[in-house]
Formats: C-alpha cells, structure tokens, sequence
C-alpha cells in the first residue's frame, strides 16, 4: 500500500475544519498511518516550497503557513497520492469541483485548506520531511477486507 502526505494548512485549523476533512479521508477508506500537530519553521517551509524559491508568491506562502500550527498526516491506501489528490481537489478553490475539500471549503489558491503530496515519489520524500520512522504506524484496519478486493490487497 502507499502512503502519502497530507498537511491541514492554517486555513482549515483557524477554521476548525480539522475533522470534516479527516473524516472525508477515513470515509474514503484509507488508513492514518501517523498524525501530528507541529508549528511549522522558515527552515522547513523554504525546503518544503523550495520548487517555489522563484515565484512572487513564495515569501507570501511562507508566511501564510506559519499563522498557526498545522496538521501532518500520513494517510495509506491503493495508489493513496492519486486518491487523495481527487478527494481535495485542483489548487485554487474557485475552480475546485464542488464535492472536493477545496471545491467546498475554499476560495482562495492559496488558503486552500490542504496540501497534498503530488506523485509518490514526493510523497516519500515529503513524508521524510515531516516524520521520523517510528512516527508512522503499521496496523491492518479491520475492514481492510470491505475496503478492497483480495487481489487489490
């Protein structure tokens, strides 16, 4: 199965959205394989948004995600990047679908709720970024038999 990273931006703590969209990801049937609250540095976010370092926007991005802490998840499934990038929507609310976290939640292309790995490589990097090894947990969900096929397993 893989994993994926997942962040709660400042916009859905201050808004307390935190359980609506853990509870989209959990309907959906992937499994949180870790999860914490941390207060994010310029360190971290100019690694994070380095792909960015160029853009008028970054130094606004920056700052946007240090207003408050925020959320880090790892979430676990089938093709789990590809799934979640469907459940949150495109970048800029405007424009998300309705249905999506963002489509429903957000107006903005920057304070759009969540942030999402966007291929499994980054995911596997990010999630490095974010977490230690013994910050993401192995368990077998009970349902794991209802969430899937025998052969998808």
């Amino acid at each position: 199965m893989e994993k994926t990273l997942v962040i709660l931006k400042p916009s859905c703590v201050q808004r307390a959205l935190m359980g609506e969209v853990i509870s989209r990801f959990e309907r959906k049937g992937l499994r949180l394989a870790g999860m914490k609250m941390v207060q994010l540095t310029d360190a971290i976010l100019s690694e994070h948004y380095a792909h960015l370092k160029d853009r008028p926007f970054f130094q606004r991005v920056k700052d946007s995600m240090r207003t408050c802490p925020v959320i880090v998840q790892c979430w676990e499934g089938k093709n789990a990047t590809k799934v979640v990038r469907h459940i949150i929507g495109v970048t800029n609310g405007r424009e998300a679908a309705a249905g999506t976290i963002r489509g429903d939640f957000s107006v903005s292309s920057q304070e759009n709720i969540v942030h999402a790995s966007d291929s499994p490589e980054s995911a596997k990097t990010e999630l490095k970024r974010f977490f230690t090894d013994n910050e993401i947990f192995e368990y077998k969900l009970s349902t794991l038999t209802n969430l899937y096929s025998d052969d998808e397993i």
